[in-house]
């Protein structure tokens, strides 16, 4: 396939870019204007495969997004650009209301002009918090932050051109993902990296919160198969196969890492914070796909990748990250 993936060099764009390219043989431009967690590191290994293109441009810029288009001419196009972090959300929410509602319009005006397939890559975190039970596609949206509430606004805006513009659109939403290439403010490779350094390891409050984890490169799998087999106007949620208590998470990244547990370091609680997500994956199973890597299995992988790739993460442990750090949890980092 042809594909314009928007947010390409972010974490879980970068690992579906790699997937399609290296495996699949697809024709990839990326379109990514750059931002702390979207880095040209994260297609290093790429930049010379016939097949790849790297643009550098905002999707919610309409000339960027032209351009993209006309270098590309793709059947497709996968949104992958957003903000991630809900912390960042809290601070300055601006940014998300840029990327998550003007951005997601600009692709889909310039999908319906072309006739293109749309593919909106979504997150559990639409659906808010359950203390109990499993969230399907057909579960209420009771976004609780203004990450998770822009990130529904662009949800209802994509299925809004299916339902009025017949735009050959699908939304795939994910849980919690991990693995390589994922930028050191969420909670696996903040921990990974403070435990392999002698940092504190800052927790959320008692750190009971429980995630339904998900391999990244099991939700770009999830996500090919639904551009390739879902039905347009319809919304498909790719969970993992494990959840796991955020605080058990960090005590086995400590086993992993020889750290000692005296590290752990329980903080003020994140306003709103969400208790437990928890997805129905059987809508997207029904089309063939299956999660391939268990948490524990995974998890071990990735301690193992962040040890080994210090060229890194070395960079942003130096950079604004450590001041970014400071803020947010009132603790200092060791030097890289």
């Amino acid at each position: 396939m042809r594909l314009l993936v928007c947010g390409g060099a972010g974490f879980i764009g970068s690992n579906f870019v790699r997937l399609r390219l290296l495996q699949h043989g697809d024709e990839i431009t990326v379109l990514d204007k750059l931002t702390y967690a979207g880095r040209e590191e994260n297609f290093h290994d790429l930049v010379d495969h016939p097949g790849f293109r790297f643009i550098r441009g905002a999707i919610e810029d309409p000339d960027a997004v032209a351009e993209a288009i006309a270098a590309a001419a793709p059947e497709a196009i996968v949104n992958f650009a957003a903000e991630t972090h809900v912390d960042r959300s809290i601070a300055e929410p601006d940014a998300f209301v840029t990327t998550h509602a003007l951005g997601t319009y600009v692709l889909l005006e310039a999908a319906r002009q072309h006739q293109l397939r749309y593919l909106q890559v979504s997150t559990d975190e639409v659906y808010g918090s359950i203390e109990q039970g499993t969230f399907t596609e057909d579960s209420p949206l009771r976004p609780s932050s203004p990450y998770s509430a822009t990130k529904t606004g662009a949800d209802l805006l994509v299925l809004s051109y299916f339902h009025t513009y017949d735009l050959p659109a699908v939304i795939c939403r994910g849980s919690n993902n991990y693995g390589p290439y994922q930028y050191p403010e969420k909670l696996i490779p903040l921990m990974v990296l403070n435990a392999l350094h002698g940092d504190r390891l800052p927790v959320y409050g008692d750190g009971q919160q429980v995630r339904n984890w998900i391999h990244v490169l099991d939700f770009a799998r999830a996500i090919a198969h639904v551009l390739q087999h879902g039905v347009p106007g319809e919304v498909y949620n790719a969970g993992g196969p494990d959840e796991c208590v955020n605080l058990d998470v960090v005590t086995r990244i400590l086993e992993l890492t020889g750290a000692d547990a005296s590290l752990i370091e329980h903080v003020t609680d994140r306003p709103g914070h969400d208790r437990r997500y928890s997805l129905s994956s059987q809508k997207v199973r029904a089309l063939g796909w299956e999660p391939q890597v268990r948490f524990q299995e995974g998890l071990d992988e990735t301690v193992a990748w962040y040890r080994e790739n210090a060229w890194w993460w070395q960079p942003i442990r130096s950079g604004d990250y450590r001041e970014y750090y400071q803020r947010q949890y009132g603790l200092g980092l060791a030097e890289s």
